[in-house]
């Protein structure tokens, strides 16, 4: 059985921020701060990354390119619209089980992003919505792109409710929230 390989010292680095940010907030980290969780000086921090600020912007960008290239090789592996959303839920609450804190970070720590990230970020997140208003549409032939999206939306809403659902246990809450996603999204029948 093959063994994952272990985080690089960059990785390291980003889940540890993800999780100090999300319990503390951005500006309730310092380099410092950050640098010792992770066993290493602040200033060797530097060694990774140019600044806090582009920790956090390596985080979001990344996370939202993930998002997007695993949504569309669900879409292109799927026979059909229906498999195809069925994919696109079942990878996203995969995700939001995985990366709660990650959704706590992009929630509340958003205006600290710089612009050029912020604006990369948007760009990837229209993208990745675009993607499931297509299957939706597909799947709702009366469905204009507008709705489409929203009902996207409102799935994202539902299935990132994950770091504030108390403590049914993850298995439970993934097919919970699979459960009440696809009802919300398919078609009747």
């Amino acid at each position: 059985m093959a063994s994952e390989e272990a985080p690089t010292r960059r990785e390291q680095i980003l889940a540890t921020a993800a999780e100090m940010f999300a319990a503390r907030g951005f500006h309730g980290v310092s380099v410092a701060d950050l640098g010792s969780a992770c066993g290493i000086s602040g200033p060797a921090l530097y060694k990774h990354f140019a600044s806090k600020d582009a920790v956090l912007a390596e985080m979001l960008v990344d996370i939202s390119v993930r998002l997007l290239e695993v949504g569309r090789a669900r879409v292109e592996a799927a026979d059909g619209p229906q498999d195809a959303l069925r994919g696109l839920v079942d990878w996203h609450v995969d995700f939001a089980l995985r990366h709660r804190a990650l959704i706590i970070v992009q929630d509340r720590d958003w205006e600290s992003l710089p612009a050029d990230a912020r604006a990369r970020v948007r760009g990837l997140q229209r993208a990745y919505v675009d993607l499931w208003a297509d299957q939706l549409r597909l799947l709702h032939r009366d469905l204009d792109l507008t709705t489409a999206r929203a009902m996207a939306h409102a799935a994202f809403g539902l299935i990132n409710s994950t770091p504030r659902t108390g403590p049914l246990a993850d298995p439970s809450l993934h097919d919970l929230l699979i459960e009440m996603a696809l009802r919300a999204l398919l078609p009747p029948g």
